[in-house]
């Protein structure tokens, strides 16, 4: 007798394991055990209709008779509009966007590679230097007057994104996840050497190391659009206009003998 439910009892095991999960659980499962779960629980009832003949005709009765045209019209209704509804729903919630921070560990500050390539030639990143800061350490003036040629490279192309204070917060910043880099923060230049931002500014997003995963960066290959000597004026103003120091070899040094 209990045969003729087979499909109904399978189906409230199903729900109920899956009210469990998802509302009975304190604190909440993540998602990813969730489907587990679920997974093992679709696979455990399938296998156990199957290994009978009769439970598993008694399973398939129900739907062969919506599908047949035996049932009764709600019923059928029901069924074959459920359907279409149930997979679109399914893809809804696979594709709609959400608000909740993302999830995923993130290395702030990649290594390098040893070495990269620019317009054609390979730069050793361990000796790479701001060659226009190292000619003009005792000409401030100059100095200045290379930044200031660097603010408007910068205003020219990386403003839109990176914004007029430097804070990453761009006309198109809201676009990207994550968003740019807030220049302002002192995690963020003021850690890193000028070879460091060079070699992210010259190879961009594509340039990033496999091993830097999971990262998102949008960041064009500026070596394609500005000359070496731009690139390096553009850090320059990066720098001061952040009031930011770039860290150097000496500190470095320092560090580890601490």
């Amino acid at each position: 007798m209990m045969q003729r439910w087979t499909l109904y009892i399978a189906a409230g095991v199903w729900l109920a394991v899956l009210a469990v999960v998802k509302f009975a659980v304190t604190p909440p499962m993540p998602a990813s055990v969730q489907m587990i779960y679920m997974t093992l629980t679709t696979v455990a009832i399938v296998l156990f209709v199957a290994a009978n003949e009769a439970r598993f005709q008694a399973f398939l009765a129900p739907l062969k008779a919506v599908f047949a045209g035996r049932a009764p019209k709600l019923v059928q209704a029901l069924v074959l509009a459920g359907i279409p509804l149930l997979a679109g729903w399914g893809a809804w919630l696979r594709t709609a966007p959400s608000w909740d921070a993302p999830f995923e560990p993130r290395v702030v500050h990649p290594e390098p590679p040893s070495s990269f390539n620019l317009h054609g030639q390979r730069i050793e990143t361990a000796t790479l230097k701001n060659p226009l800061r190292a000619a003009n350490e005792k000409n401030p003036e100059e100095l200045e007057k290379l930044a200031q040629e660097g603010k408007t490279i910068y205003y020219q192309n990386c403003f839109f994104c990176h914004g007029d204070a430097l804070a990453g917060d761009g006309h198109f910043a809201n676009a990207f996840s994550p968003i740019p880099a807030n220049f302002r923060d002192v995690g963020t230049i003021s850690m890193l050497q000028e070879s460091f931002v060079f070699w992210r500014v010259s190879t961009g997003g594509p340039g990033l190391p496999k091993g830097a995963t999971p990262w998102l960066s949008a960041m064009p290959v500026w070596q394609n659009f500005l000359k070496e000597d731009e690139i390096w004026k553009a850090i320059l103003y990066i720098y001061a206009g952040s009031g930011s120091t770039p860290r150097t070899w000496d500190e470095e040094t320092k560090h580890e003998n601490h």
